[in-house]
C-alpha cells in the first residue's frame, strides 16, 4: 500500500447519514420559562428514536446544543456541563453508549463564537475591569457611553462576542473540544464559524486533532468562499447553504435553472472538500412548508444523489411542517418535540418515511454517490434530468425531476429503474 491509498483519519464520514436533531426542542424543555421539573432528565427521551435512526438508514447524531445555557442552547453559561433542562451527565453518557451500541456517530453543536450574558465570565470581566486578568477575553468597548459594552453576535445582546485574537480564549475551546472528544462524540459542528476568523480555528483545530485526528468539524458558514475558509481554518467541511438555497428556490419557483447552477458550483467545490448537504435544519423554515409535501421529496431525492455528507434534520422524515419567523419565539415551530416513540413504519400515511428509507438505502447502495458530479441532460424551467457520476466514470445514476403537473421523479440505473415517485 503507498501513502497515496492510507486512508484519511475521517474517512468514516464519507459512509455518515446524519440525523439533525435540535435537542431543547426535541425533547420538549422549556426555553424561555422556568423549568418545574426538578429531575427532568430529558435527554433520554432521545432514546428510542435511536432505533428510528437507524431504521432510517442514517448512522449519526447531529445533536444541537446541549452545554448549560440560558434560553435557546446558544447563550452558553457552562460549555463544561450538561444542560440542567436536559439532564445530568449520566444522561449524556446513556445517550452515548446507546448510540455507539447502535454504530451512530454523535456530532456535537459547539457555540465557540460567543457565550450568554449570563455566563460567569462576562460578569468577571465587566467586575475586574479594562486593566483585570481576564479583560481581553472578551471583545469589549471600555470608552462606551454609559460604560463598558460589550460586543454581541449580529446585534443579540444576549450573546457576548469572545476576542478571538486572545490566546486564552483558544486554549479554552481547544480544551472544550478535546473534553467532549475524550467523553465519546466524534466531531463538531462550529456554530457561527463564518463569524470567527479561520485564524483562531487554524490555531485551535491542530491541538485537538493531536489527541483525536480521527474527529471530523464542520463551520457553519452561509456564504462567501467556501474553499478558501476550509483551507485556512483546518476545519474539514462547511455547510453547504447555496445548495439548500438553490433546491427549494427551484421547486417552489419552477426555475430549474437555479438548482443546475448551483449543481455546478457544487461540483467545483468537492474539487476540494465534502461539503455538509441538508435540505432542512433548526434556522430555516421546513423544506414541506417551502415547497409542499410531495415536492419535499423531491428536494430529498437530490439530496441523495449529489456529493457531499447529508442531514436530515428531524421530523423532515415524517412529513413535519414549521415556518421560521423573525420574532421571539418564531423557531418554535420548527423546533418542536418528539412523540414519545417513533411512528410505525407499516402504518398507514407513512409514503414520506418510506421515501425517506428508499433514498437513503439508495444511496447506501451507491457509496461512491458521496463524491458524485452531476451534468444536466435536459434543463427546462419544469423539468430536469441529470447524471450522477462516480469521480472515475465508472458509475452512474440518471436523475429526472419534473414539477410540469405534479412533482415526478425517476432515478435510473443504466435504464432500469430503481426508484419512482409521483
Amino acid at each position: 500500500m503507498t501513502s497515496t491509498d492510507v486512508p484519511s483519519p475521517q474517512a468514516w464520514v464519507e459512509h455518515a447519514i446524519w440525523w439533525h436533531v435540535y435537542a431543547l426542542g426535541a425533547v420538549g424543555a422549556p426555553v424561555r420559562e422556568p423549568d418545574t421539573d426538578p429531575e427532568p432528565h430529558r435527554l433520554r427521551r432521545l432514546l428510542p428514536w435511536l432505533d428510528h435512526v437507524v431504521a432510517l438508514g442514517a448512522n449519526g447524531l447531529l445533536l444541537g446544543p446541549v452545554f448549560a445555557s440560558s434560553t435557546h442552547g446558544y447563550d452558553t453559561t457552562d460549555h463544561g456541563r450538561v444542560d440542567p433542562r436536559l439532564g445530568t451527565e449520566e444522561d449524556l453518557d446513556a445517550l452515548l453508549a446507546a448510540a455507539r451500541e447502535r454504530g451512530i456517530r454523535v456530532l456535537m453543536d459547539g457555540v465557540f463564537h460567543h457565550v450568554g450574558a449570563e455566563h460567569p465570565l462576562v460578569a468577571q470581566v465587566l467586575a475586574e475591569g479594562r486593566d483585570g486578568p481576564r479583560a481581553s477575553w472578551l471583545a469589549v468597548d471600555w470608552d462606551a457611553p454609559g460604560g463598558p459594552r460589550t460586543a454581541d453576535f449580529e446585534g443579540h445582546r444576549a450573546l457576548v462576542k469572545l476576542n478571538h485574537d486572545e490566546p486564552a480564549v483558544a486554549d479554552l475551546v481547544a480544551h472544550v473540544m478535546t473534553h467532549w472528544l475524550d467523553r465519546g462524540i466524534d466531531g463538531w459542528r462550529l456554530d457561527a464559524a463564518y463569524a470567527v476568523p479561520p485564524a483562531f480555528w487554524a490555531r485551535v483545530l491542530p491541538r485537538v486533532r493531536e489527541r483525536h485526528p480521527g474527529a471530523w468539524v464542520v463551520g457553519e458558514v452561509i456564504h462567501g468562499d467556501y474553499a478558501a475558509v476550509v483551507r485556512e481554518s483546518g476545519m474539514d467541511s462547511v455547510t453547504q447553504y447555496p445548495l439548500w438555497k438553490a433546491t427549494w428556490s427551484s421547486l417552489r419557483d419552477r426555475n430549474f435553472f437555479e438548482l443546475d447552477w448551483a449543481l455546478q458550483r457544487h461540483a467545483e467545490l468537492l474539487e476540494e472538500l465534502l461539503p455538509q448537504t441538508f435540505v432542512g435544519n433548526h434556522d430555516v423554515t421546513r423544506i414541506a412548508t417551502q415547497v409542499g409535501a410531495d415536492a419535499a421529496v423531491l428536494a430529498l431525492v437530490v439530496l441523495m444523489t449529489v456529493g457531499g455528507v447529508p442531514s436530515v434534520y428531524y421530523g423532515d422524515e415524517l412529513g413535519w411542517t414549521g415556518l421560521k419567523e423573525e420574532r421571539e419565539g418564531g423557531d418554535d415551530a420548527i423546533r418542536p418535540a418528539l412523540p414519545e416513540a417513533p411512528p410505525d413504519p407499516s402504518a398507514p400515511g407513512q409514503d414520506v418515511l418510506h421515501a425517506h428509507q428508499a433514498l437513503i438505502a439508495l444511496r447506501r447502495q451507491h457509496p461512491w454517490l458521496v463524491h458524485a458530479r452531476t451534468r444536466a441532460d435536459e434543463l427546462t424551467n419544469e423539468r430536469y434530468r441529470y447524471t450522477a457520476t462516480s469521480p472515475d466514470g465508472t458509475h452512474r445514476l440518471q436523475v429526472e425531476l419534473d414539477v410540469t403537473d405534479r412533482p415526478r421523479a425517476v432515478v435510473r440505473d443504466g435504464g432500469l429503474v430503481v426508484w419512482a415517485f409521483g
